[in-house]
């Protein structure tokens, strides 16, 4: 299995990330990492932990499956977040010297869910501030864009807006009633204001996003699951914000970090790449 991008990430998608707020690049993982995940994925649904949420509504077809922390008790999503090309992905993207580990996530959709992934940016979910922060969503399946694939606001991660944060579930815990909901960007398609950016992908490809780019995604009308794992990485400018109405971490962070505190900390957010030790 790759420890490195199967092809270098190049200057144009670097800065294709900065000015859209979202990339993709293809071909990341080899073929061994893909199956390895798949079957890490059919045992997630198979005992989905104490995280899971299930956003299908009773009597609807199919099942929408998000799950978070995996790294944390799971040998094979452990490795996928510090062991694989993804750190160094991160890393080369937000150019930064070193990047930690802040969390992964995985999004499963079976065939013939209606579900959406409503439109949304990530930034207002965490105890996390700062620039500093990338989702690497990589499609462990291939995906189109009408099957399930994520939908971009090109350059909205620079309005300078936080929009009320909603969960697949409608959790009302996330519920902030001063920040504004977000538009339903998929009404919004014909107006010239907005440019919309997305990809089919294949098994492999990955899609990196910032934290404040809105987006969404329909549900799955493919006749196949569509799995992806986003796995968020943390440079210098991240920094620990325990505000109200955000996610809970695992590993107790707020016990060991006061506000302000970089992202890094052994055991919650360890440290998974370094330029000096690649570069050793």
């Amino acid at each position: 299995m790759n420890r490195h991008p199967l092809h270098p990430v190049g200057q144009d998608e670097i800065a294709r990330f900065a000015e859209d707020g979202a990339v993709c690049i293809r071909q990341v993982f080899d073929h061994d990492w893909i199956e390895r995940m798949n079957r890490a994925v059919d045992r997630l649904l198979e005992n989905p932990g104490k995280r899971a949420r299930e956003a299908t509504k009773a009597g609807n077809p199919g099942r929408f499956h998000s799950n978070v922390f995996m790294w944390r008790w799971d040998p094979d999503f452990r490795a996928f977040s510090l062991d694989s090309p993804l750190p160094e992905l991160a890393a080369t993207l937000l150019k930064a010297d070193r990047v930690s580990l802040f969390y992964d996530q995985a999004f499963i959709k079976e065939p013939g869910t209606r579900e959406v992934t409503q439109w949304h940016h990530d930034l207002p979910f965490w105890p996390a501030s700062g620039q500093d922060i990338v989702s690497l969503w990589v499609a462990l399946t291939p995906v189109t864009v009408e099957g399930s694939g994520v939908e971009y606001v090109a350059g909205s991660h620079r309005w300078g807006k936080t929009y009320r944060a909603v969960t697949p579930d409608e959790d009302p815990k996330f519920t902030n009633a001063a920040l504004e909901p977000c538009p339903d960007f998929s009404t919004l398609k014909s107006d010239p204001k907005y440019r919309f950016i997305s990809w089919d992908c294949e098994a492999g490809d990955v899609i990196c996003h910032h934290p404040l780019t809105v987006h969404g995604a329909a549900g799955n009308g493919a006749p196949h699951r569509r799995s992806a794992i986003s796995v968020r990485y943390a440079g210098p400018d991240a920094r620990w914000d325990p505000r109200p109405n955000v996610m809970r971490v695992e590993g107790e962070p707020e016990t060991r970090l006061k506000a302000g505190d970089p992202l890094v900390l052994d055991g919650v957010f360890p440290i998974t790449w370094e330029r000096a030790k690649a570069d050793a």
